[in-house]
C-alpha cells in the first residue's frame, strides 16, 4: 500500500494531463465536482474500494443530490481512477455501483398550448430584441446559452435558417486561493449542437425586416457588440412569465415545449432529435416520447387488425 498515491495527487496529475484535451468549461466543470465532492470524500485515500464508492454515493443521494448529479460524480471519479492505474499509481479495483430504483418518472415541465400562444402574441405585440430571443426559443427550441451567443450573421433570412454554432456560459474557475467565475463563448455542447434549423414563418416575417437594418456582428438579444449572460437573460425571463401571470417554469421549458409541440404535430424523432442537437435519437425519445392512453389504444388495435 506504501507504494501507492493519495488520491489528491492522482487527481493533480489527472488534471494536468486532461486539461490539454478538453474545452475549458468542460474541465471546469470537472474541476468544480472534484472539488466539492470528490476531494471532501478521498484526498488523503491511496486504496478507493467499491464500499467506499458505495457509501459516498448514499450520501450524497441522503444530501438531496439527484441520481443524475451523483453519476455525473462518479464519471469523474472513474476518469481519475484510470488514469491512476494506467500510471501504476494506484490499485486496480473493480467498481460496480448501485443505485435505490427511482419509483417516480420525472416529468417534463412543458407550457401548455395556451401559454405558449399567449407568450408568443405578447412578443409580437411588444416587440424588443430580448423578448424575441424567448420567440426564437419556442419557435426553434434554442438553449439558453445558445440563444445568448446568437448574432444576426447567424440568421440567414433568405434561406430562412438559424445556424447554431457558439454558446455563451458562466464557468467556475477552481483556483489555489479562491473560486472565481468567468464568462466565455465556445462552441455547443457537443458536435451535434452545431445545426441548421428553419425558422417557421411567423418568425421570418418577424426578423426578415429587421436583417436589413441590423449590425451582423450584433448579439440578437442585445442589438450591441455585447452579449447578455444567461443569467441575466434568465432572470428577465422569469419577471416576463410573473407579468404574464404564466405559471413558473424553468427557461429550458421553453426547448421542452417546443419538442413538445414537434412530437405532438407527429414530427419524425429523428427529425426533432437533430433539430434539438441531442447526441442521439434515445436522449429525445426518453424524455419526449411518453404516448397517451388514446395513442396506446390505436396502437394495440392497428397490431389486432394486422392479425385479422
Amino acid at each position: 500500500m506504501e507504494n501507492f498515491t493519495e488520491f489528491r495527487k492522482v487527481v493533480e496529475l489527472w488534471q494536468a494531463d486532461k486539461q490539454q484535451y478538453v474545452k475549458k468549461s468542460t474541465f471546469a466543470a470537472y474541476s468544480l465536482l472534484i472539488t466539492n465532492h470528490l476531494l471532501p470524500a478521498f484526498a488523503a485515500k491511496v486504496d478507493i474500494q467499491e464500499e467506499d464508492v458505495q457509501q459516498f454515493v448514499f450520501a450524497k443521494l441522503d444530501e438531496g443530490l439527484s441520481q443524475k448529479s451523483v453519476k455525473d460524480i462518479l464519471i469523474v471519479l472513474k476518469m481519475v481512477l484510470r488514469f491512476g492505474v494506467k500510471y501504476n499509481l494506484i490499485a486496480h479495483r473493480q467498481i460496480d455501483i448501485r443505485f435505490p430504483t427511482e419509483r417516480e418518472r420525472q416529468e417534463v415541465e412543458v407550457l401548455s398550448k395556451a401559454n405558449q400562444r399567449k407568450i408568443m402574441e405578447f412578443v409580437k405585440s411588444n416587440f424588443t430584441f430580448q423578448n424575441l430571443g424567448i420567440y426564437i426559443c419556442l419557435s426553434a427550441g434554442l438553449r439558453i446559452g445558445e440563444v445568448c451567443a446568437l448574432t444576426w450573421d447567424d440568421i440567414d433570412a433568405e434561406q430562412g435558417v438559424i445556424y447554431v454554432t457558439k454558446t455563451i456560459q458562466r464557468i467556475y474557475l477552481v483556483g489555489e486561493i479562491e473560486k472565481r467565475t468567468e464568462v466565455i463563448i465556445d462552441t455547443p455542447k457537443s458536435k451535434n449542437s452545431i445545426r441548421e434549423i428553419p425558422m417557421t414563418r411567423d418568425l421570418l416575417r418577424i426578423v426578415k425586416p429587421l436583417k436589413k437594418v441590423v449590425n451582423g456582428s450584433f448579439y440578437v438579444l442585445t442589438n450591441s457588440a455585447t452579449p447578455t449572460e444567461p443569467r441575466t437573460y434568465r432572470n428577465y425571463y422569469k419577471r416576463l412569465m410573473r407579468q404574464l401571470d404564466i405559471p413558473a417554469l424553468k427557461f429550458h421549458g421553453l426547448r421542452h415545449s417546443f419538442a413538445t409541440r414537434c412530437i405532438e404535430s407527429n414530427c419524425d424523432y429523428k427529425t426533432v432529435s437533430v433539430l434539438l442537437g441531442h447526441s442521439n435519437i434515445s436522449t429525445t425519445l426518453n424524455l419526449y416520447v411518453h404516448p397517451n392512453m388514446e395513442q396506446k389504444k390505436r396502437c394495440v388495435e392497428q397490431m389486432f387488425k394486422a392479425l385479422r
